[in-house]
């Protein structure tokens, strides 16, 4: 690696093997590495706000619940189903005859036992079903990009994040184009969407809680100098390599460009800076540093590593022009001026013949 210019408040580094390896090593953020939580799903647990009924059912008549539970009268068994009722925030609910029953952070099983432990004695040989009716506490919110967002039920099997966009009726956004952010515990981390679709194990769980916003955010990059177009040119998928680059922007003029001054300026934030040897005098007070990458197109190995170097949203791609550009511009300044005389020296002669 080499570098120039830091007293110019930016950082000159020639892409080669090293550099390339480095930015490979120190990936963007991802779910799987910010949220570690790779725990299996387990029951699902009640909270406040949960919708719940309750149905208790006796061994025989006569007892506490005594109505039928069908025309079947001969069974004997009775059955009351307890009208609906919300987890109050005392985080409990009321059944007849058991009192209030503490429901928050039980699975609907243990309940069902605390609910029996509590009948007996009082109700022949009971036995309970809890039905959790309408979901409330084990819900994720989505928002933005999606047909209809909102606050989404949980399953007990597990949903994932690929799960709960199509639940919410998928994106309507370009893939390409379309990040996920989720945000949980007070921390915050958005991949491209494509990573999730790539990488499995970007998919991960969804937690109670967990908030996912699916935005649209195009990426860029600007083509200036030598090259066949000088614009704001869109990536074409999640990420483009550097000769990519190059090919999107109409290429290098030959008769202008210098294929070893290839340059993609970009801020960087600080621990990548420190990891490819930029000095800390140049950091900036958002903590990042002004990085150009440069590559030799002149030489054969960096047409490799332009293929492995990845572009990244508002990088500019700058290409100079060659050394010999200036006097190629005098040399035409001076084929207009000569071309008219030579052409009337030529009708001229003709002429006189």
């Amino acid at each position: 690696m080499s570098s120039d210019s830091a007293s110019s408040g930016y950082y000159v580094v020639d892409i080669d093997e090293s550099v390339i390896n480095t930015l490979h090593r120190l990936a963007p953020p991802s779910f799987s590495g910010q949220f570690d939580d790779h725990r299996p799903v387990n029951a699902q647990r009640l909270g406040v706000g949960d919708v719940l009924a309750v149905t208790v059912w006796e061994a025989a008549g006569g007892g506490l619940f005594s109505a039928p539970i069908s025309d079947r009268a001969a069974s004997g068994a009775r059955s009351a189903v307890i009208p609906e009722q919300q987890v109050g925030q005392d985080g409990a609910i009321t059944v007849p005859f058991a009192g209030r029953i503490q429901v928050v952070g039980r699975t609907a099983d243990a309940v069902e036992r605390l609910i029996v432990q509590r009948l007996q004695g009082q109700a022949i040989q009971p036995q309970a079903l809890v039905t959790v009716t309408r979901n409330l506490s084990s819900t994720a919110t989505v928002l933005g990009e999606v047909t209809t967002g909102g606050r989404l039920a949980l399953t007990t099997r597990g949903d994932r994040l690929l799960d709960v966009i199509a639940s919410a009726g998928g994106i309507r956004t370009p893939p390409h184009e379309t990040f996920v952010r989720l945000s949980r515990d007070g921390r915050s981390t958005a991949i491209p969407l494509q990573s999730l679709l790539q990488r499995p194990r970007e998919n991960i769980i969804v937690r109670p809680g967990d908030t996912i916003t699916v935005v649209r955010q195009p990426q860029t990059f600007v083509s200036v100098g030598a090259t066949g177009r000088n614009a704001l040119i869109p990536f074409e998928a999640m990420g483009i390599s550097l000769l990519e680059a190059v090919g999107s922007a109409g290429g290098l003029i030959d008769s202008r460009a210098d294929p070893a001054g290839v340059y993609v300026l970009r801020q960087e934030p600080l621990t990548v800076a420190k990891a490819i040897g930029a000095p800390d005098s140049i950091t900036s007070a958002d903590a990042t540093t002004r990085v150009v990458y440069r590559l030799n197109l002149s030489e054969p190995a960096a047409l490799f590593h332009g293929r492995e170097f990845m572009m990244r949203d508002k990088d500019v791609l700058y290409v100079a022009s060659a050394a010999l550009n200036e006097l190629q511009k005098v040399l035409q300044i001076f084929n207009l001026v000569v071309q008219p005389v030579v052409t009337g020296a030529t009708i001229s002669n003709a002429v006189g013949r």
